[in-house]
């Protein structure tokens, strides 16, 4: 290296070492994952309660046209509730989720479908082992038109004959939703490999996915 091309490299290195440090510490973001564009257009909400709402949260956060899903209660009588009150079976709340989502990807009928898919419709206050009133089936509409939808659907299921035992679903009106503490959102995200996690709801999202 001549003595002129050292120069030029001692005095372009420190630039070049700068340059790699950003690029490494400060990405460009068409580097790996892009960040999704902001939700800009109307969305619309449906509010389920099929069991605990740990797996129903897990199920639909994955469903493309689902921006958000809020584990919370509803159906009660008590304003604000906590976890622990509702676990009583006192305040008369199921453990619900309510899911904003784009109508222009995903339809209500459609989110209906996956609900049937996602718990039994059929037992009266419990999900497998989780037993009590806060895991009954039950659809809380928001309007007339979900009110219909949902029990045209209801209708359909159960003449398909898919079950054997009459569905016990509820289809009530939505009064009021309280969003639960915040260690409960977002759960099998956070906790994959949580015991309930790993023996409840993995299976059951594998089962969804071969359907």
């Amino acid at each position: 290296m001549t003595p002129k091309a050292r120069r030029l490299f001692l005095t372009i290195a420190p630039v070049l070492l700068l340059a790699a440090i950003i690029f490494v510490l400060f990405p460009s973001p068409i580097r790996g994952t892009q960040t999704p564009m902001p939700h800009t257009g109307p969305t619309e909400l449906a509010t389920f309660g099929g069991g605990c709402f740990w797996c129903l949260e897990a199920v639909y956060e994955r469903i493309p046209g689902v921006l958000a899903v809020t584990s919370g209660y509803a159906g009660g009588t008590v304003p604000n509730p906590t976890y622990e009150q509702v676990c009583t079976g006192k305040t008369g709340h199921a453990e619900t989720i309510q899911i904003q989502y784009d109508p222009k990807r995903i339809s209500y009928d459609q989110l209906l479908d996956i609900f049937w898919q996602a718990h039994d419709p059929t037992t009266v206050d419990r999900q497998g082992g989780d037993v009590g009133a806060q895991y009954r089936s039950i659809i809380f509409y928001g309007n007339d038109e979900q009110k219909l939808a949902a029990e045209r659907s209801r209708k359909a299921l159960e003449s398909s004959g898919r079950y054997p035992d009459p569905v016990v679903t509820e289809i009530v009106p939505l009064r009021a939703f309280y969003k639960a503490e915040e260690y409960h959102q977002d759960y099998f995200r956070k906790h994959p490999n949580a015991p309930y996690c790993a023996l409840v709801i993995s299976p059951k999202l594998k089962k969804l996915d071969h359907k």
